[in-house]
Formats: structure tokens, sequence, C-alpha cells
């Protein structure tokens, strides 16, 4: 199985990814929330853009892409490694830009949080504690059990660990994208 390349990404998708983001990025910051309706909305105007516009994948890749975002997002949920709006947000950002740009939109955002979470760590000095709690994820994951049940603060729920808004991520993996997609 080959990796798929990343697709052309008209600029009505861009722009719906784009808004969909940046209100992500917003309410994320102050409230530590991505609402429903905001997910629910984009999920759907990508659906429908999708279908109805002469650019648009069809109605079938969206729902693809959707459950593209959906099913790479759910096992992190399950570990409590990321919140349900973030699983929803990914969905919704699927059902805009199709199945195999969700997959590089995914990728993207592993970087970037990535990045941004090695900055934040460095900033708030807890590279010590951050590397322990890697290893114990590591240990608690080859031994089949979740994280969280044996160190409360790897809960993504917790307000004891460091937390870092989760749509910044993924906004910087969307413009990603988009930059990958115009070469």
């Amino acid at each position: 199985m080959s990796i798929p390349r990343v697709a052309h990404l008209p600029v009505e998708a861009q722009a719906l990814l784009i808004l969909l983001c940046g209100l992500a990025v917003v309410w994320d910051l102050r409230s530590r929330r991505i609402p429903n309706w905001l997910c629910l909305c984009a999920a759907l105007a990508g659906l429908l853009w999708n279908a109805l516009a002469p650019e648009g994948a069809g109605w079938l890749a969206g729902l693809e892409g959707l459950g593209t975002g959906f099913a790479l997002y759910l096992p992190l949920y399950i570990l409590r490694a990321r919140g349900a709006g973030d699983v929803k947000l990914l969905a919704a950002a699927g059902a805009i830009v199709g199945p195999a740009n969700c997959f590089w939109l995914f990728l993207y955002a592993s970087v970037a949080g990535g990045v941004v979470g090695l900055g934040l760590v460095a900033v708030k000095g807890r590279v010590g504690k951050t590397l322990f709690n890697v290893a114990w994820i590591v240990r608690e994951l080859a031994h089949f059990r979740a994280p969280h049940k044996s160190s409360p603060e790897l809960d993504v729920r917790a307000t004891e660990g460091l937390r870092l808004p989760h749509a910044i991520p993924v906004a910087l993996g969307a413009i990603a994208l988009m930059v990958a997609e115009a070469r």
C-alpha cells in the first residue's frame, strides 16, 4: 500500500478549512473546548461543498474524509490523550479536505504538536518530568494499559498536567497542508 499524495485543495475548501481552524483556535484558547456546533457546521459545509461544488470531490469523498479524521483520533481519545472536541475537529476538517488530505493533515498536525509541545515544555522548565512521562506512557502501552489509569496527570482532562490547546497544532497542520498542496 502506498501513501497517498497531497491532493489538490481548491480555494473554497482552503477557505472553509481556514475558517474552521481559526474559530477552533480562538475557542480552544479561550475555553479549552471546541464547540460541537462549530464542528457540525464545518462537517456539513464540507460535505455539501464536496457534493455540490464543481471542484468538489463528491459527497462520498467528504464522508470518507470525515471518517478518516474520526478514525485517526478516536484511539487517542480512548487513551485520553485527546479530547472529544479534537476528534470532532479533525473529522470536520476531513469532511472538507477528503481522506488523503486528512491523513496528511493528521501527520502535519502531529509534527506541529510535537514541535510546539517541545517549546512549551522547555519554556515551562518541564523537560525532566516530560521525559519521565513519555517513558511511563511507553511502558504502560507496552503492557496494554491506558497510561491515564496509573498516572492521572496523563489524562487530557486533568488540570495538573501541562496542556496545549490542540486546535493550534491542527491549524498549523492545515497551513502546512496548504503549502504542500501549492507545490
